[in-house]
């Protein structure tokens, strides 16, 4: 199989290399997609030789694209603009694997040579590839920049180089390079904005809209909250009436928190069903997963890699993990202990309102029963905050090899704190303290001021502040006089101050958390899906608005599912079963079904938890992660592309034998 995938690979290359030969940087109407940001004060030299690795031929290790100076109010020239001609693309495209669709509705590799036979495709027909996937293919061709003989950056003999050292990436870790980012396209955000958020409707997101404009990766996970907004509207419908009618009696909370735990395991597998259509829509499905490189902060002594025979910098397994367990571990530890430290303050700080009740039985007084709660999630709010920093900077330093590794320690870490900090009070509330009415209080507030606060944070106080920023620049552009295009130089000014959007972590985390507060203790507040479907339907309006007017437009990334958060959530529904079977045989009503003997009520607690466990793993197993449609054309694309390397293989093995 390796020998045959090989002979396609040969073949394929030597027909890239015969396109390369006639490949012409030339583009009568430049279309800027890129724009490149180099410090000020950047040599000439440097600047001269950078410039020109990106516009030199493929051949000679270039990147083959245009680049044209942005001249700025002083006439100095740090920003560029980066484009590609058509064919450029359309090369590029193959380069990284792009799957589109085919005029027979199937979904294949994009191959230059085939091009004809692709839906939509015509040499005139410059929108055949998405602005998403034109910029994304720059940013591969970008970061694949390679130093070939140099030893330095021409004009800082510090900045070392390598033969195969990606020559981008060098340039940021050296602050020569301040930042790579996609431009906007005005019109086609003004038209995306006024179908995604312009107008308050109840439909759908354009999911395939924003997959055309921000990629895969950002439209997965618009269209994961879309879903799961509507997966919480049956548990909000179904928790009204029992919040309304059936408050203090816990053992009607049974089937409510049954249905619950199986809710939670239907939308997860359903929601894979779903992910699959998209993707394969999309085309991201089917791509192919690349050789990861080394990460831009990765650092180490210069050896020879194993897998590729390139030069580049290693770092011993054995220091990182070193690192890990006797440095990262223990400062998490310490974390968790200050997290539980601040919980027993917040206890105190509620017995002290409790007390102050029971002394002044006033309005005010009960208003003083929620602050503590209001105070302890403010604080776990910044809580959260400051110890993302500390993870951020000790997972860099542990200095991990690949990006992947450092994001799954990075999510680790910071799921695990953040769990704790959220929950702990619950958990203590409901298993130590035995205080169902103070544990649906707390509930309620944690989860309510974490949204406000969240949606503040996250997107209000950003849109204010660029909205400020922006009423600032465009006073000063226009008393400037130029000859250049004031709209781009506007453009690419304003753009090149917004926030940068650092991923999706950071919403699902969100997601992650509310979905804890929704299933965990289910059974004592059924209100947390009301609350959630109202937050997440504003949550979809602000992160729209965050997205096309707070941040820089991000590049794409091609994905074909949620990854870890896939295995986050699922755990998390793992657990609620645990803690909604324990919450309801604590109760008083089920209690008085077992008077003479405690171990009976536990035995039965136990069995009914496992039972619950049991259905969840059989539904889940039941219930297939693709459907069968996709299935079948997923096996019938492998058996072609079985096919085609088998007949490759006999038409190499003939002409040898010519030979």
């Amino acid at each position: 199989m390796l020998f045959m995938q090989r002979l396609f690979s040969e073949a394929s290359s030597q027909k890239m290399a015969e396109s390369w030969s006639f490949l012409d940087t030339f583009e009568p109407d430049f279309r800027p997609l890129v724009v490149i940001e180099l410090a000020k004060g950047t040599r000439g030299e440097t600047i001269e030789w950078f410039t020109n690795r990106i516009v030199d031929k493929k051949t000679n290790g270039g990147a083959q694209l245009l680049v044209k100076p942005l001249v700025t109010e002083n006439g100095k020239e740090n920003i560029y603009l980066v484009g590609a001609s058509h064919l450029r693309l359309l090369l590029g495209a193959e380069t990284v694997g792009l799957v589109k669709e085919c005029n027979d509705n199937s979904m294949r590799t994009f191959t230059y040579s085939s091009r004809k036979t692709f839906k939509d495709f015509a040499d005139d027909n410059h929108n055949f590839l998405t602005v998403a996937e034109c910029q994304y293919i720059i940013k591969h061709e970008l970061e694949n920049l390679r130093a070939k003989d140099e030893k330095m950056i021409p004009g800082y003999p510090q900045a070392k180089l390598y033969p195969g050292k990606s020559i981008v990436r060098r340039l940021l870790t050296s602050g020569i390079l301040v930042q790579i980012f996609p431009l906007h396209d005005r019109e086609e955000l003004k038209k995306l904005c006024h179908s995604w958020y312009g107008r308050v409707k109840v439909g759908y997101q354009p999911l395939d809209e924003i997959r055309c404009y921000f990629g895969e990766t950002i439209a997965l996970y618009f269209g994961f909250l879309e879903y799961f907004t509507f997966a919480l509207i049956p548990m909000a419908v179904i928790g009204i009436p029992y919040y309304v009618f059936a408050w203090e009696d816990y053992d009607k909370y049974v089937m409510f928190a049954t249905f619950n735990l199986l809710w939670s395991t239907v939308i997860l597998e359903v929601w894979k069903r779903i992910c699959a259509i998209m993707t394969y829509r999309w085309g991201t499905l089917l791509m192919k997963r690349q050789f990861e490189e080394p990460r831009p902060g990765f650092h180490g002594a210069l050896g020879i890699n194993p897998v590729t025979g390139r030069e580049e910098p290693v770092y011993s397994s054995i220091k990182r993990q070193i690192r890990i367990y006797l440095v990262s571990l223990p400062f998490v530890c310490l974390c968790l202990y200050f997290s539980l430290y601040v919980m027993m303050i917040y206890f105190d700080l509620e017995q002290w309102a409790l007390d102050y009740h029971k002394e002044n039985e006033s309005n005010f007084s009960n208003l003083m029963l929620f602050v503590p709660s209001i105070i302890y999630a403010v604080v776990i709010e910044i809580m959260n905050r400051i110890y993302r920093y500390a993870a951020e900077f000790l997972t860099s330093w542990e200095n991990h090899r690949l990006e992947s590794s450092y994001q799954n320690h990075l999510i680790l870490k910071v799921l695990v704190f953040n769990f704790l900090n959220c929950f702990a009070s619950l958990f203590y509330i409901a298993f130590v303290l035995f205080d169902m009415k103070l544990l649906r209080q707390s509930l309620a507030t944690l989860l309510i001021t974490s949204q406000i606060l969240n949606q503040f944070a996250e997107s209000v106080l950003p849109y204010w502040l660029q909205k400020r920023h922006k009423k600032r620049m465009k006073k000063h552009m226009s008393s400037l006089k130029t000859d250049t295009d004031l709209s781009l130089v506007e453009q690419v000014n304003l753009e090149k101050e917004m926030g940068t959007y650092f991923g999706t972590f950071d919403d699902y985390l969100e997601l992650f958390l509310q979905f804890g507060y929704v299933s965990l203790f289910s059974c004592v507040y059924p209100l947390a899906a009301v609350f959630a479907v109202l937050n997440n339907i504003t949550e979809i309006y602000s992160d729209a608005l965050k997205m096309c007017r707070v941040y820089k437009r991000p590049f794409a990334e091609p994905t074909a599912n949620i990854g870890v958060w896939q295995l986050a959530f699922e755990t998390m529904s793992v657990i609620s079963v645990v803690t909604n079977c324990i919450l309801i045989g604590m109760s008083p009503q089920v209690n008085a079904l077992f008077p003479d003997s405690k171990m009976d009520l536990v035995l039965t607690v136990a069995l009914v938890e496992h039972l619950l466990l049991a259905i969840k793993f059989i539904m889940a197993f039941v219930i297939p992660d693709k459907p069968r449609e996709i299935q079948l054309k997923l096996a019938k694309l492998e058996f072609e592309s079985l096919e085609a390397l088998k007949q490759q293989q006999m038409k190499l093995a003939a002409e040898s034998l010519k030979e």
